[in-house]
C-alpha cells in the first residue's frame, strides 16, 4: 500500500468526524504516538485495522484501495493492490480450512495493552474450538536502532499461577528489533476444543533481545481480548 495515501485517508477519516489523534487512539486501543506515525506516512495500521475502520466509518473497502489505483498507473504500484487481495483471499481461504465443518464462527480482537508495542490479532471461534492468529507487531516506544546478537519471541498464557508456553516463533541474528517484528507471526490452528473465556493479560508476547555482552533485554507485552464468549 501507499503509505502516503493511507495517511491521507486516516487523517480525513479523524478529521471529517471532529477527532483529535488521541480520540483515535483511544478508540484502536492504540497510541496517539502510533496515529501520528501514521497520518506522517511513517507507519501504517494492520490492514484488519484499516477494515475495521472502513466499517466503522462506512467507508467502501474497495475506496481504500482504490486511493492507489485511481493516481498510479505504473505497474510496480499496482502489485501492492494484487498483493492486497491476495492476502485477504488467504485469510479467507484459512478461515474457510480452520472452520470447514462448522456453520458459523465469530471472531475476537487481539490488541496489545503495552504503549511500546502494537499488536492486532484474532481469535477464530464457535462453539467447538477456537484459534489463535496474530500477524502484526510493531515496536512505537523510544527510538531502537540497535542490532542484537540475536532475538527471539514467544506466545504465553497465563492460568492463575501456571504459565503454558503456546507458540515459539523463530530467533534471528544481528537484526534490529523494527527488522525482527516485520517477520513474526503466529497461526495456531485448534488451539483449544471449546471457545475459552480470556482474563485480563490471560495471553502476552514475550521478546527476548540479546546484545554482543550476552545482556538480556526482555520486553513483556500483555495482550487483550475485545470480547468472551
Amino acid at each position: 500500500m501507499d503509505n502516503e495515501k493511507i495517511a491521507e485517508f486516516i487523517k480525513k477519516i479523524r478529521t471529517d468526524n471532529n477527532l483529535t489523534q488521541k480520540d483515535l487512539a483511544d478508540k484502536y486501543s492504540v497510541t496517539y504516538q502510533a496515529v501520528s506515525k501514521w497520518e506522517n506516512a511513517k507507519n501504517i495500521p494492520d490492514l484488519s485495522l484499516l477494515i475495521q475502520m472502513a466499517n466503522d466509518y462506512n467507508v467502501d473497502l474497495s475506496n481504500i484501495l482504490n486511493i492507489d489505483i485511481k493516481n498510479n498507473k505504473k505497474d510496480n504500484k499496482l502489485k501492492y493492490i494484487y498483493i492486497i487481495i491476495g492476502l485477504i483471499l488467504i485469510v479467507g481461504i484459512i478461515i474457510f480450512i480452520i472452520f470447514n465443518n462448522n456453520s458459523s464462527f465469530e471472531l475476537k480482537t487481539i490488541k496489545s495493552t503495552c504503549s511500546d508495542f502494537e499488536v492486532f490479532g484474532s481469535v477464530a471461534y464457535d462453539s467447538k474450538k477456537s484459534s489463535i492468529y496474530i500477524a502484526n507487531i510493531n515496536y512505537c516506544g523510544k527510538e531502537d536502532s540497535n542490532i542484537y546478537q540475536k532475538l527471539t519471541c514467544s506466545l504465553y498464557e497465563k492460568n492463575n499461577n501456571t504459565i503454558t508456553e503456546i507458540s515459539v516463533c523463530d530467533s534471528k541474528n544481528d537484526i534490529t528489533l523494527e527488522e525482527y517484528l516485520k517477520n513474526i507471526k503466529f497461526n495456531i490452528d485448534d488451539y483449544e476444543k471449546k471457545c475459552k473465556t480470556y482474563g485480563d493479560d490471560t495471553l502476552y508476547l514475550e521478546i527476548n533481545a540479546y546484545n554482543e555482552d550476552n545482556f538480556t533485554k526482555t520486553y513483556k507485552i500483555p495482550l487483550s481480548v475485545d470480547k468472551n464468549c
